[in-house]
């Protein structure tokens, strides 16, 4: 009796563990991100937009913990999302020669991408755009999350 008595507290212990690291995970992007551009910010970057696009909820692979929605538009300094992302760590944005809504289509195109940089915030977003990268060459933007192999959302800006 008191051999289960103590696996339950165990496995309880264990539960409840494994439960907040989880929850640490999910909560620490949120509680560490550094406040969102305003409105303002995006529509004056997005006023200089060359290509438009839009992040969707319903890709493949997207999920209720992962994904994105708004318009996302690339000009010559930057890349702007008017919209929201699900919270997650270490998420980049990429730019993609084609068009992928999956983890195996990412990991399969991932050398012809370029990785632009960083997505810090959640709602709205405003990512600089290297000089050296044309996003002429390239036709999709995708937020991929690089610690978890996971696939968060893209969007197609030109064919």
């Amino acid at each position: 009796m008191r051999l289960l008595r103590t696996g339950a507290l165990l496995a309880s212990h264990l539960l409840v563990g494994v439960a907040g690291f989880a929850g640490g995970i999910y909560m620490l992007p949120i509680l560490t991100a550094p406040p969102a551009p305003s409105v303002e910010q995006v529509t004056s970057a997005q006023a200089e937009g060359r290509f438009r696009g839009v992040f969707r909820r319903d890709l493949q692979d997207s999920d209720r913990l992962h994904w994105g929605e708004g318009e996302v538009t690339l000009g010559r300094d930057a890349i702007t999302l008017m919209g929201r992302l699900a919270p997650g760590p270490d998420y980049q944005l990429y730019l993609s020669p084609a068009f992928v809504e999956t983890e195996a289509d990412f990991a399969r195109l991932k050398a012809q991408m370029v990785r632009v940089g960083p997505v810090k915030t959640f709602d709205n977003f405003i990512v600089p755009l290297p000089p050296a990268i044309d996003p002429a060459r390239y036709t999709s933007v995708i937020i991929w999350c690089e610690s978890f192999g996971q696939f968060i959302t893209a969007a197609r800006y030109r064919e």
